[in-house]
């Protein structure tokens, strides 16, 4: 059984209903498991400590989870071309991950939903990457070829899913299929990676 754990933090719903579509890309794949979890807000004074259970939606992510992963998916909300502080702040705890490498060899992806055309969706993916990156992890993007990358005229970048929602939070039919399209190879890839590790 390969675990993907999708890790993600959403303001306004957009970036949940993305996880929750990559989730299901994940579960169509035979052998493979999706873990949803988000992440708490931090405060701008001083870290706030959150209750330890959310009073709604997925659970908080946890260092233990992300550790005993097989393949991981990262999402947030566009914030000025960036990945959303509390999501930051969660990632900035993995030093310990690094210095023992143990997410080195795992494949990652990244998706994001930002308010407008040009909110900079791919350098929030870039900036989502970059971390993943320096721990060692196998980038996973969306193929080339897959038809919804090439026809869309809302979000969806080869660096991973986007959605834009400057009017409202409901997905397009082609960035559900690029959701779905990734977790779908994120899965597909963790278990090859499990036969064969890098």
């Amino acid at each position: 059984m390969a675990k993907i754990l999708i890790i993600f933090y959403s303001r306004n719903g957009s970036t949940f209903k993305m996880a929750r579509l990559i989730a299901r890309g994940v579960e169509s794949v035979p052998g493979a498991e999706a873990l949803l979890r988000t992440v708490p807000e931090v405060s701008a004074v001083c870290e706030k400590v959150a209750d330890s259970i959310p009073a709604s939606g997925a659970p908080y992510a946890t260092l233990h989870e992300l550790e005993s992963c097989d393949g991981l998916a990262l999402g947030s909300p566009t914030h000025f071309g960036n990945m959303a502080a509390p999501l930051k702040h969660f990632i900035d705890g993995t030093t310990a991950m690094w210095i023992s490498g143990a997410l080195s060899g795992k494949p990652a992806g990244v998706f994001t939903s930002t308010g407008s055309m040009h909110g900079g969706q791919e350098t929030t993916l870039v900036s989502m990457m970059l971390p993943l990156i320096h721990h060692g992890m196998l980038m996973v993007s969306l193929p080339c070829n897959e038809i919804a990358l090439r026809e869309t005229t809302s979000g969806g970048t080869p660096y991973g899913p986007s959605h834009r929602s400057e009017t409202d939070s409901e997905l397009t039919e082609h960035e559900k299929r690029l959701c779905w399209v990734l977790g779908e190879r994120l899965a597909k890839v963790a278990l090859a990676l499990k036969t064969t590790p890098v």
